[in-house]
């Protein structure tokens, strides 16, 4: 067997040394002067930030959440070279379903802390025994633990036939899916390449329309989708500057969240800010501020804010190539040939999504759509209690099409 398909045990280790490197980083900020007020128009406002890092130095203990990720069991793979990190909590439940959950941009397996046990032993939480899962968290390459990072690897379509082959090294012959943002992303490829294995996917955090795509016209649209349309159009206008940079010029911003922890954290803070709950005033006011924290901190020591940057560009190149190939092949050779149709798919929208039942199910296909007022782009952290609710309900009906795994 090639020892680079082994499945590893692995525990996180952040030497000292970077610890307080990251200290003495923090304590020598250089702050600007200039300051246009304490609101978030121009981004993360320097009195709210300069708090978050007094408590990140002072308050926030790394070796406290170490542990805490030390005692999920978790393990290291190696596919086509690249390390892929997961963590992987087995159910008592005999008859339990397999569940690979995905995250996305600027995130890590860190974002699904709060839902582990729930789904793995539901009973502790008032659910029935019939609703566990066997839960499979993989970090997407160049993210979190999955670095050192390979170029190329930002494609979709690789990290989905990474999936697929981390799930058939865990044994697992049928499993669900559960994504958000990007990760929606590498659910829906593959759902596409293994429709055989893919009993169902269930979607969070996706969206309206795409950051390079179109404004869309709010006249089409009624209520409250008209709402998320609107809100969309401001997105794709004033939140995907990061996107733009990352997309292009990669190397250029990976200096600055590279060298200074307060650049990640701002990086970082201000999505949390523009994509949690709007009833929120603040990021740590929708979420734990510890866990946000110890994402950040994962990016830190890992200098994946960098490598995430460089995924986004090697996503977005296999994109545009994949585009261009279409638009030179159409009319030619594609007669006859069809997509497999896809396993059952359910999305949960969420206060500050904006995605619309009309433009993701254009044909009513789906076989699950809910709508919650509370949450938003991190509903794992933010509103775990309906989150798991309703990935519960949605899988419920299609426990019976799998086939139970060789425990």
């Amino acid at each position: 067997m090639d020892e680079s398909a082994a499945i590893r045990p692995y525990q996180i280790d952040i030497p000292q040394s970077s610890v307080d490197d990251l200290h003495e980083r923090l304590r020598r900020t250089r702050w600007p002067d200039f300051s246009a007020g304490s609101d978030w128009a121009r981004g993360v406002p320097p009195g709210y930030l300069a708090t978050l890092t007094d408590y990140w130095l002072n308050d926030f203990d790394w070796r406290a959440q170490e542990a805490r990720l030390n005692a999920i069991p978790q393990f290291v793979t190696t596919v086509d070279g690249q390390d892929i990190h997961f963590f992987h909590v087995r159910s008592s439940e005999s008859d339990a379903m397999p569940l690979m959950l995905t995250h996305g941009w600027p995130s890590s397996s860190v974002e699904f802390l709060r839902v582990l046990e729930p789904l793995a032993d539901p009973q502790r939480s008032g659910g029935q025994s019939t609703d566990a899962f066997d839960v499979v968290v993989p970090t997407l390459p160049g993210y979190g633990l999955s670095t050192p990072f390979h170029a190329g690897w930002g494609n979709l379509f690789q990290v989905a036939q990474a999936w697929a082959e981390l799930a058939r090294r865990l044994g697992y012959e049928r499993y669900g899916l559960q994504a958000t943002d990007a990760g929606a992303g590498v659910a829906g490829m593959l759902a596409m390449i293994a429709p055989g294995q893919v009993v169902g996917m269930h979607l969070t955090g996706t969206s309206a329309g795409t950051p390079f795509g179109p404004a869309l016209d709010p006249d089409d649209f009624d209520g409250a989708d008209r709402d998320r349309i609107e809100r969309f159009n401001k997105d794709r206008d004033e939140d995907f500057g990061y996107f733009h940079l990352q997309a292009t010029r990669p190397q250029t911003i990976a200096y600055a969240l590279t060298d200074s922890p307060v650049g990640q954290l701002a990086w970082i803070v201000e999505k949390f800010h523009e994509w949690t709950d709007p009833a929120a005033e603040l990021p740590d006011e929708a979420v734990d501020r510890d866990q946000l924290l110890t994402n950040v901190s994962l990016n830190w020591f890992r200098q994946a804010g960098a490598t995430s940057a460089h995924a986004t560009y090697e996503g977005i190149q296999a994109w545009k190539q994949m585009a261009a190939a279409q638009t030179d092949g159409a009319g030619h050779g594609s007669e006859g040939s069809e997509l497999p149709e896809g396993p059952p798919t359910g999305y949960a929208v969420f206060a500050a999504d904006t995605t619309v039942r009309s433009l993701a199910d254009p044909e009513g296909s789906l076989a699950h759509w809910s709508n919650f007022d509370r949450g938003g782009h991190f509903p794992a952290m933010e509103v775990p209690d309906l989150w798991v609710s309703d990935v519960r309900e949605f899988f419920r009906p299609l426990r019976g099409l799998r086939i139970p795994k060789d425990r």
